[in-house]
C-alpha cells in the first residue's frame, strides 16, 4: 500500500470518517490497556472492524501522517504504526 503523507490536506474536510466502520462500534475496543492478555484479543477485534472498512487506508493515513500514538488505527497497533512511522522518516531523510 502505498501512503502520501501529504500533511497539506485538511483532514476535517475528508469524509473518511463518516464511512468508517468503527462509527457503529464502541470506542474503547479500539483503545485496549496493555499489549499482553486481554488486550491481545481486543487488538485482533479491533483489526477484524478494521479489515472490513473501506475507509481503512485513509484512517491509517491520518494516524501516520498526525501521529496517532494511541490505539487501533487503520488496522494497526500502536507498534505497527511506529515502526511504519520510522521507516517512512528514514525514507524522507534519504530523499532530502
Amino acid at each position: 500500500m502505498a501512503l502520501s503523507w501529504n500533511r497539506t490536506i485538511d483532514w476535517d474536510r475528508q469524509d473518511w470518517r463518516s464511512r468508517a466502520a468503527c462509527r457503529d462500534t464502541e470506542p474503547d475496543l479500539f483503545f485496549p490497556v496493555g499489549t499482553t492478555g486481554q488486550a491481545i484479543d481486543q487488538i485482533e477485534a479491533a483489526k477484524a472492524v478494521c479489515e472490513i472498512c473501506e475507509a481503512q487506508p485513509a484512517c491509517l493515513e491520518f494516524a501516520l501522517a498526525t501521529n496517532q500514538e494511541s490505539g487501533v488505527w487503520g488496522a494497526t497497533s500502536e507498534e505497527e504504526r511506529r515502526k511504519l512511522r520510522k521507516a517512512w522518516l528514514a525514507q524522507q531523510r534519504r530523499a532530502s
